[in-house]
C-alpha cells in the first residue's frame, strides 16, 4: 500500500484536489468527505491505468504540512 500526498483547495463553490506525485490526477467535490472519496478513487484509477499501459508508477515523494503564523 502506498500513501500519496493530496492537496485540497477551495474553488468556485466546491473543493478541488490534486496529487503532486501524479500529474493529471485530480478530483472535485462539494464537501471534504466527497472530494476525499473522489480523489481516492481517482488515484486508484490513475495507478491502474499506468500499470495497464506499462508505464512506470511514480513512488510517493511529496509531503505536506501545515504551519501556523501570527
Amino acid at each position: 500500500m502506498s500513501r500519496y500526498a493530496v492537496v485540497i483547495e477551495r474553488a468556485n463553490g466546491n473543493l478541488s484536489a490534486y496529487v503532486p506525485d501524479l500529474p493529471g490526477c485530480v478530483a472535485t467535490g462539494r464537501t471534504e468527505e466527497e472530494v476525499r472519496a473522489n480523489i481516492a478513487e481517482a488515484v486508484s484509477l490513475h495507478l491502474e491505468s499506468l500499470r495497464q499501459h506499462g508505464e512506470p508508477v511514480p513512488r510517493p515523494s511529496a509531503t505536506a504540512d501545515v504551519v501556523e503564523v501570527a
